[in-house]
């Protein structure tokens, strides 16, 4: 589900100066819809409650987010490319 950028903020309690901030940083990398507006997916509304936690719960510095954003995607990644290999092997037997 594609969210605007207004619900997003209500959804992600977040603050518009620290969206942009995050959208600068390529924490959070939205989409656009027909219109040119910014869009939000329920994925990203995650990762953002994951930013807030990262910076006010645990102290983690800008740097230390981007971080550890870095190696989540690449965990992400591999889990996907584990998937399917997984769903090949299984095809073959």
């Amino acid at each position: 589900m594609m969210h605007s950028k207004q619900e997003f903020l209500v959804r992600a309690h977040l603050e518009g100066e620290t969206l942009e901030m995050w959208i600068r940083e390529e924490w959070l990398i939205p989409g656009q819809s027909s219109a040119g507006e910014l869009t939000f997916s329920d994925a990203d509304i995650a990762r953002a409650q994951l930013i807030r936690d990262l910076k006010n719960d645990l102290g983690i510095n800008d740097e230390g987010v981007g971080v550890i954003l870095s190696l989540v995607d690449q965990v992400h990644g591999l889990r996907g490319v584990l998937t399917e290999v997984l769903q090949s092997v299984r095809s073959r037997v």
